[in-house]
């Protein structure tokens, strides 16, 4: 979604049409930007953009974890071992 289409709500107006403004966001798959003193402070945002960005984020973590694959590393029983557990 570009920025021009982008819904806009100050704190006040977000407070004031909390309820239509989650539908919009759930059921109109829209992405509400909340503004205090026209900054933005947060996005009111489908689950779906979330679930997608947390997939993301997965995949960025699955790929660090292989190329750390060839340091030294030590088995869970070998660290429980190590420290006692």
């Amino acid at each position: 979604m570009s920025d021009n289409a982008k819904k806009k709500y100050t704190i006040a107006n977000t407070r004031a049409h909390l309820t239509d403004i989650l539908n919009q966001a759930s059921y109109g798959k829209e992405r509400i930007e909340v503004l205090r003193r026209n900054k933005p402070i947060a996005y009111i945002v489908p689950v779906e953009d979330v679930e997608m960005l947390e997939k993301i984020e997965d995949l960025f973590d699955l790929k660090e974890a292989e190329s750390r694959k060839d340091e030294d590393t030590v088995t869970l029983e070998e660290l429980k071992k190590e420290l006692d557990l």
